[in-house]
């Protein structure tokens, strides 16, 4: 990689970083309310980045939308539920950052076995969204199943049958948008910027 695409990788990883942050904080853009729990859409940016800019990146975008939302629920009233799941980081960053480490990697590995890059892509956004999905529910499962704080504010007497409930109804629909979207964004992003380019090239290389 020259050090000019270098410095674009670097300016491309800072947008998505601010996309990221401008998510968080302005309602609707990236978390859309239902009820106690919220749909997200920021999962999305971080597929897209892993897509574009690798797996390291991408885990690195995750990984600031899980600081982000382990400081808002430590210093800001969002929701009940926040408030008391999201400030432990098992449950906000660690998952955010897998999320582009491993639709990254599962990319890079489809396309090095001559996977069509559309497919490709596919394949790696809807796992993406569901690493971020079962992840996040596992461990609130595990934190929080023995009794806590989690059920009062989510006004519940058990854990597990809500946790199926939200995977089903807010996790399916999240797999499939990005599985729609992610892809649409990511294939100009590869094929006209040069760090796009310089991406799958680099993987060609390796088959």
């Amino acid at each position: 990689m020259t050090r000019k695409t270098n410095a674009g990788k670097i300016s491309i990883l800072a947008l998505f970083a601010a996309i990221i942050i401008i998510q968080n904080f302005v309602p609707l853009l990236g978390y859309i309310p239902v009820g106690v729990f919220v749909v997200t859409t920021i999962h999305i940016t971080v597929i897209i980045a892993a897509i574009v800019l690798g797996p390291v990146d991408g885990a690195i975008v995750g990984g600031i939308w899980g600081v982000v939302d382990w400081i808002k629920a430590i210093t800001l009233t969002s929701s009940p539920f926040s408030n008391v799941v999201m400030v432990n980081p098992m449950v906000s960053i660690v998952p955010r950052i897998l999320i582009g480490l491993i639709a990254g990697l599962l990319v890079n590995w489809l396309i090095r076995i001559n996977v069509k890059q559309q497919l490709s892509l596919i394949m790696g956004s809807i796992m993406g969204s569901l690493v971020n999905t079962v992840l996040v529910l596992s461990m609130i499962y595990v934190f929080f199943h023995n009794g806590s704080g989690v059920y009062a504010a989510l006004n519940i007497k058990e854990l597990m049958p809500y946790l199926l409930t939200v995977a089903g109804v807010h996790g399916i629909p999240e797999a499939i948008a990005a599985g729609i979207i992610a892809p649409l964004i990511s294939i100009p992003l590869l094929r006209y910027s040069k760090v796009g380019q310089e991406r799958f090239r680099e993987l060609d290389k390796k088959k």
